[in-house]
């Protein structure tokens, strides 16, 4: 089973790496695979591990709820851990500091993200697993170590009165100038408004 485990990892290496890297990984990974027991998971331990990280998800979102989430926040939450427990696919314990900065890491390279939606990602994994360890599912949070991600704040620029006026002047009923003030004079965000 190592053998198959080494020539799969090394198989997956050829596009990035030359034959004499290839070969030295492959040294490297043999004689650090003599210390462990390799075992392909069936698809039963596949599933069981899926339903039990999904479970836990469950568990989460619903305090969540209880808290006073919106919908919409707990989808995102919900979106965002689901995506990285199938990308890790490994049981919920098992997830490292390590792993989780790899996977924020890929996710920025393969999405082409932005620095402050890898933030939110991060804050939202905290989140997740802070509420594991306090609720014992874990002993300590791999997020911990994880820190903010530094990014640069936009200013907006802000309307002009002419630019202002424009935009009074396009609405067509008093509905829409109902609106149109009430995002101008609270900063109200049109998410917000819909919500």
């Amino acid at each position: 089973m190592r053998e198959l485990f080494v020539n799969k990892v090394i198989d997956l290496t050829k596009e990035f790496l030359d034959n004499n890297q290839r070969t030295k990984l492959k040294e490297i990974l043999t004689e650090i695979c003599l210390n462990y027991q390799i075992e392909i998971l069936e698809q039963s331990q596949r599933e069981a591990i899926q339903h039990n990280n999904e479970e836990l998800l469950n568990k989460f979102i619903s305090s969540k709820e209880i808290e006073g989430c919106s919908t919409r926040t707990l989808n995102y939450y919900k979106d965002n851990i689901t995506k990285m427990l199938e990308k890790i696919n490994l049981p919920i314990e098992e997830i490292t500091t390590e792993i989780l900065r790899d996977y924020l890491s890929d996710y920025k390279n393969s999405s082409k993200a932005g620095m402050v939606t890898i933030d939110n990602i991060r804050r939202t994994l905290s989140s997740f697993f802070a509420w594991l360890e306090n609720e014992d599912y874990i002993v300590k949070s791999p997020v911990r170590r994880i820190h903010k991600v530094k990014t640069t704040k936009k200013v907006k620029e802000t309307l002009t009165d002419e630019n202002l006026e424009k935009l009074r002047d396009t609405c067509s009923n008093a509905r829409d100038l109902a609106i149109l003030e009430l995002l101008i004079s609270t900063g109200m965000r049109v998410g917000e408004l819909i919500d």
